[in-house]
């Protein structure tokens, strides 16, 4: 009986397997697409990576035997090429139901990359079709050619970046490279200090890293490292990989500005660490009719004028037992009265220790100590 039912087992697997494999096999032929339709032939595109524009490149649809559905995916290759290993593929509209395929000029932007098309320089890919139904594919007949001018700019954007070398924070190993802030898809920010040295931007601490540096005020990759002289100064940078521009500027001080006195009443100097400190500070709410003024945030002097920080919140209350989020950092306007936040009933009279918190991981965020 035992052996029975190992056999009886073994008929029911290949039974039920076979009833499988035919419910999920697809039949039916599918022609090619008749006609590429848009753009035309030779149609010239200025990429804008940075912005929202598209293309939209279509094609006549193709007709399957079974009268069902039909996919689409279509090829980029080089204009030398015959799409048999296409340097881009990509599915159409609509899960690639969509005789149509819209791309944005980010996606242009890396296939024009891909294609060999380097920045600021014109070049030319060809595209078409292929039309699929099950293991079926029929490729149109025919090609077209788009002539794409690049900008400046990667077209494959850091996931994250570093810096590392003898002007920065951390030294030369790899391993302890400072992280950058991303603030949106190639864009990164570092508060930090740099000294005289030199220093390169990395995209891992691994031994696989991409490495790049700045000639001519443009971001480059390569093995080049950027030359700082003169003394260790606070500062932000910020790298745009979208286009291939970068920003220095130089943060003098944070002064502790108080709303209902409109000025600072106390200075945070850099102490390192993406970090400014004001070690006791002295305050004391301004006495209106009505009560103590307590409102604060603060004001940044830069190589480029005054920056405030301060709230999201036009308006607080007491941070008595308030969240976390209620001392993140967010840049605000100059007005004397919004965006602040309110000092601890506890520190009228008294002296505070302020500090800053602009690190790469985590909100930007600030701290005051009674003391």
């Amino acid at each position: 009986m035992k052996t029975s039912f190992k056999c009886l087992a073994v008929v029911f697997f290949i039974a039920f397997f076979s009833s499988c494999e035919k419910e999920y096999v697809l039949y039916g032929d599918v022609s090619a697409p008749p006609a590429l339709t848009a753009p035309e032939n030779d149609f010239f595109v200025k990429i804008e990576p940075a912005g929202t524009a598209t293309l939209e490149v279509s094609w006549e649809a193709a007709k399957a035997t079974d009268g069902g559905l039909v996919l689409y995916e279509v090829l980029f290759d080089k204009v030398d090429g015959d799409f048999s290993s296409p340097v881009y593929t990509v599915l159409s509209d609509n899960k690639g139901a969509a005789a149509t395929l819209t791309l944005d000029h980010k996606i242009l932007n890396k296939i024009a990359n891909a294609a060999g098309i380097q920045s600021l320089a014109t070049g030319n890919v060809k595209w078409t079709v292929v039309a699929t139904k099950g293991a079926t594919m029929a490729k149109a007949d025919a090609a077209r050619t788009l002539k794409l001018e690049r900008p400046l700019g990667f077209a494959e954007m850091p996931a994250e970046l570093y810096l590392v070398g003898s002007a920065t924070e951390a030294g030369d190993a790899a391993a302890n490279a400072i992280p950058f802030k991303k603030k949106e898809d190639g864009v990164f920010e570092l508060y930090t200090s740099l000294k005289a040295g030199s220093y390169q931007l990395i995209t891992s601490t691994g031994a696989d890293a991409k490495k790049f540096f700045i000639e001519n005020n443009v971001i480059k990759e390569g093995e080049t490292a950027v030359t700082v002289e003169g003394d260790t100064r606070a500062q932000r940078l910020t790298f745009d990989f979208n286009s291939a521009t970068y920003k220095v500027v130089t943060i003098d001080k944070i002064e502790l500005f108080m709303a209902a006195y409109n000025t600072a009443i106390g200075e945070l100097t850099y102490s390192g660490n993406s970090t400014w400190t004001g070690e006791s500070i002295p305050v004391e709410f301004f006495p209106f009719s009505w009560g103590r003024d307590e409102r604060y945030k603060f004001k940044l002097i830069t190589s480029e004028g005054s920056e405030f920080m301060g709230s999201e919140n036009a308006n607080n209350g007491s941070p008595v037992g308030a969240a976390a989020s209620y001392f993140f950092l967010h840049p605000v306007s100059d007005s004397q009265w919004d965006f602040t936040y309110k000092f601890d009933p506890a520190a009228d009279l008294k002296n505070v220790k302020a500090e800053i918190f602009l690190k790469p991981t985590g909100p930007y965020a600030h701290k005051i100590t009674v003391l």
